[in-house]
């Protein structure tokens, strides 16, 4: 759910920070005090176009952010595999504007773009208002919300589908790939024997070229080694006073002598000792390195000439930063190439007879998945029509269009689109033609409201649900709030009193006048303040002790259904 939104230097915001819970959050507010600016700024953050205008006059930057705990299973899941890692269950969307017109986004601390951050932030929170930008808009999401619907056994249908198109499509490629290769199976097999016979030939060993390369370099500077070591032995076995490690022989039994009436000095014996055995060791290998049998001529030739040979192999089958290794896979893989073109007829015809009955097993499962979208989607029709009658949509009807694609995928082979009619004679227009905001987001409430327990969005918000509707239409809009907030956390901007008395968290936005700005602030109601706010919704300018009872009474009442909905739940 959203539990924290913050908002600094955004419009007349100067510097907000809000709570939300669980369950419906109504935000209320007399006109103009910034309830659609607060919208506005949580569309920033999900990653809608803004422009740099709407940072604070006299600020330098903008900044919003969302933090969403509790994050569904399913939803850290998708997350994860567009590489959004939630923190235990946590997500923070981060979006900074600056006055030169630079957008920052970020999620968790991670810069993103602007289309990661929409793509990510979709799964987390859904906004339904007047030209805001829908899930359910997206004809692609219908077929998603149409197969939740349908149930369990059409979900164990699309397993099956996606386990066997996987195979499909797998075969399917290698028969498209081998299908190419019959036109020059000839001239590829020349290639491939060619290829194999030259890396076999060169008999090459994991690792040699590096061997080859540290070998070299000790051949090309043998003279500047010998008469390094010479030098160093030199110096260590010859001196004015004699050899050095019989000097520190001599040192060390003098200070032996020593410790015999000092314990503390038998650390300064055991260094003296320590380096007195470093020096014996370092002569013996010198001299031994020095008088060993050296490299001959012909091999300082034999070695460039073999790294030549591994270069060009390298080169040839591996790319110019391939290893040894790489020439020994690209020669297997060959090798298995050059089998199947030896069978080659054999294997092809193996393959399409493959690919057929693979094909027809997924035609077979996408049969099936599409009679039950075709039943689901038949009740689906049915139940969100009733649930628009409920919502003073009358004369309204309601579809989903099933159609089939001209190819299969991992989901089967079919589209869907839902289709509404409101008004008597009309005939039904995609979803996405509907214009009216107020009508749009009471559409979606009906939507939602049936899909409540399938729908895996946790977060919904609703703005301008109540525009054009009052009396018993906007009783049923707060009734279907409350049952949606049994499954969903709900965040709705109201003007009216029905829908903010059904409230379980209720916020007041207020614009104040300093003496060089205005701001917009928004606060929690207590219990007292909620039946105030409601008596100022129904009473206006003036607030008596009916409009007061009133509000009490309307508060009530929405408790009681409250209580009935936590029953069912």
């Amino acid at each position: 759910m959203l539990s924290r939104l913050f908002v600094k230097n955004y419009a007349i915001i100067d510097e907000t920070e809000i709570e939300f819970k669980n369950g419906l959050n109504i935000l209320t507010g007399e006109t103009g005090a910034g309830k659609s600016i607060l919208i506005g700024s949580v569309n920033a953050a999900l990653g809608e176009k803004v422009s740099r205008d709407i940072i604070r006059y006299g600020a330098d930057y903008a900044l919003i952010e969302l933090t969403f705990t509790a994050v569904p299973e399913k939803t850290c899941e998708e997350l994860k595999e567009r590489d959004i890692y939630p923190d235990d269950g946590e997500i923070l969307i981060s979006r900074k504007i600056t006055a030169a017109g630079k957008s920052i986004c970020k999620i968790n601390g991670e810069t993103v773009t602007l289309e990661e951050l929409k793509n990510c932030s979709s799964l987390l929170l859904d906004i339904h208002g007047q030209n805001e930008h829908h899930s359910l808009l997206k004809a692609s999401s219908h077929i998603k919300l149409l197969d939740k619907f349908a149930g369990s056994e059409n979900d164990k249908l699309l397993s099956e589908m996606k386990n066997e198109y996987e195979l499909w499509n797998k075969t399917s490629k290698e028969l498209e790939s081998a299908l190419s290769t019959d036109i020059s199976k000839d001239t590829d097999s020349t290639y491939l024997e060619f290829a194999i016979n030259e890396i076999d030939t060169a008999a090459l060993k994991e690792g040699e070229d590096v061997e080859l390369e540290e070998e070299f370099k000790v051949l090309s500077n043998s003279k500047q080694i010998m008469e390094a070591l010479s030098q160093s032995l030199q110096l260590v076995s010859d001196s004015e006073s004699g050899n050095a490690g019989d000097l520190i022989g001599e040192a060390v039994r003098f200070l032996k002598k020593a410790v015999q009436f000092d314990e503390k000095l038998s650390e300064l014996s055991d260094i003296l000792e320590n380096a007195s055995s470093l020096i014996y060791d370092f002569k013996h290998n010198a001299e031994n390195y020095i008088n060993k049998p050296q490299n001959s001529a012909e091999r300082f030739a034999e070695v460039p000439e073999r790294l030549d040979v591994i270069n060009n192999l390298k080169k040839k089958y591996a790319g110019i930063n391939g290893s040894i290794g790489d020439v020994l896979k690209f020669a297997d893989e060959a090798r298995e190439k050059l089998k199947k073109l030896e069978n080659f007829d054999e294997y092809l015809a193996d393959l399409k007879k493959r690919e057929e009955k693979e094909r027809n097993t997924c035609l077979s499962i996408c049969e099936k998945i599409s009679a039950l979208r075709k039943k689901a989607a038949d009740m689906l029709s049915v139940r969100i029509g009733e649930e628009l009658k409920s919502l003073n949509f009358v004369a309204a009807h309601f579809g989903a269009k099933l159609e089939k694609t001209s190819r299969f995928n991992a989901t089967g082979n079919d589209s869907c689109e839902f289709m509404i009619s409101l008004n008597p004679g009309e005939p039904e227009k995609p979803l996405v033609k509907v214009a009216s905001g107020g009508e749009l987001s009471r559409i979606m409430l009906a939507i939602k409201t049936v899909l409540a327990d399938k729908d895996e969005i946790p977060s919904l918000i609703f703005d301008e649900i109540d525009t054009g509707i009052s009396g018993r239409t906007a009783q049923k809009v707060s009734e279907k709030l409350g049952v949606l907030a049994g499954t969903h956390q709900i965040i709705c901007i109201t003007h009216l009193a029905q829908i903010a008395s059904m409230a379980d968290t209720h916020f007041v936005i207020e614009k104040t006048n300093g003496s060089s700005s205005v701001k917009t602030e928004i606060r929690e109601l207590s219990d007292q303040d909620r039946i105030t706010e409601l008596a100022r919704i129904l009473g206006g300018a003036e607030i008596t002790n009916t409009v007061l009872e009133n509000a009490r009474e309307m508060i009530s009442l929405a408790n009681d259904i409250k209580k009935t909905r936590s029953l069912k739940q």
